[in-house]
């Protein structure tokens, strides 16, 4: 098949990880994939990174010029099958196919959890496309009841991670990496610095401990920077900002613990898989599809969202008991090992994609 990826955003996370994990995935098994993301996202820059063909293309917002390149570009190639991924580029991809500009059918992915307007123009929208996929069951069945589309054109397909690259480590080589302290337990997190992954909470939580010693570690950047390290500067703990990361498997396999509190927008979060497949007790919240993979007190802890006293609940008991969090860690990469693989994630796309093209003919 040849199949295009289209991304309108900016930012670099989990979703921008996914589209280009996928896209190399399928194209070694021999399908021919290009990515159209703008010239100044980073998804366009890192895909040669990934090995991943990539075409810049104006469609960062919605307007007459993104309309009219999609078009081109639709027309030109005669793709078969258009995944597309953010709010902006599937409108554009759907209105060039819509003018006429080829047939190729139309797979929308849906990575978040964020409510679909409920409107006519986006119930338009996604009656698009030929198939819905969505990261996980509980978002798959939400995207049935806010848009109406028959259950059957939606399909959970969970993120696939890479499980040779994210596999426990040793602590000890892995700290002389990052530079952690070898003397501390560390309480890590690795997202975006975006308010609903719940950073302030974490910071907040830590504050409060009274226990042992212990060091935050905070991998990655975002909008929120400026205020968290205020936040840590403020409640006077030791926080180490780490900013993004080309290789964050040494980092997860520095910490004694990971924690995400993310209360809002979630998916599967990839971070929550490679720090599970990492061996890593994790504490998190029922957000999304979070708990499709953490079942709670046996492959981690669920906690309520924008609760630090439930944070700080959560994470001293555990790190007060290293029994629980070998056996935390343990059920944890074994579950990744069962589900999390990325060849999982690329059959079940290609599936998709053949599908969609089958019900497009």
């Amino acid at each position: 098949m040849r199949i295009l990826h289209t991304e309108s955003s900016l930012g670099w996370g989990g979703q921008e990880i996914r589209v280009l994990t996928e896209a190399r995935g399928v194209a070694r098994l021999g399908h021919e994939v290009l990515l159209a993301a703008p010239a100044e996202s980073r998804i366009h820059r890192e895909a040669p990174r990934f090995g991943v063909a990539s075409q810049a293309l104006p469609i960062g917002r919605k307007g007459l010029a993104g309309i009219a390149a999609m078009r081109r570009l639709l027309a030109d190639r005669a793709f078969d099958v258009v995944n597309t991924h953010s709010s902006t580029d599937s409108w554009l991809a759907a209105v060039a196919r819509a003018s006429g500009a080829g047939k190729p059918a139309i797979v929308r992915t849906r990575h978040i959890s964020a409510p679909v307007p409920r409107n006519f123009a986006t119930r338009w929208l996604y009656r698009q496309a030929e198939r819905i996929v969505t990261t996980g069951e509980k978002l798959r069945v939400q995207v049935i009841e806010e848009t109406g589309v028959a259950p059957g054109l939606v399909v959970s397909v969970p993120t696939g991670i890479d499980l040779e690259r994210f596999a426990p480590g040793e602590r000890v080589a892995a700290r002389a990496v990052t530079g952690l302290p070898p003397d501390k337990l560390v309480v890590g997190i690795v997202a975006t610095l975006r308010s609903w992954k719940g950073h302030r909470y974490l910071i907040e939580a830590i504050a409060a401990m009274a226990g042992p010693d212990v060091e935050l570690a905070i991998v990655g950047d975002g909008p929120q920077r400026e205020a968290l390290e205020a936040q840590a500067r403020g409640a006077g703990i030791g926080a180490r900002f780490a900013g993004n990361q080309d290789d964050v498997a040494p980092w997860l396999q520095s910490f004694d613990l990971f924690c995400l509190p993310s209360y809002a927008n979630e998916g599967v979060p990839q971070a929550l898989m490679q720090a599970m497949a990492c061996g890593l007790p994790v504490v998190t919240t029922d957000v999304g599809s979070i708990g499709e993979i953490v079942t709670d007190g046996v492959t981690g802890v669920l906690v309520k969202p924008q609760d630090a006293s439930a944070i700080r609940g959560a994470v001293e008991a555990l790190l007060q008991d290293g029994a629980k969090r070998r056996s935390l860690g343990e059920a944890a990469a074994e579950r990744a090992r069962e589900r999390f693989g990325e060849a999982r994630m690329v059959e079940r796309m290609v599936a998709a994609f053949e599908a969609a093209r089958s019900g497009a003919a």
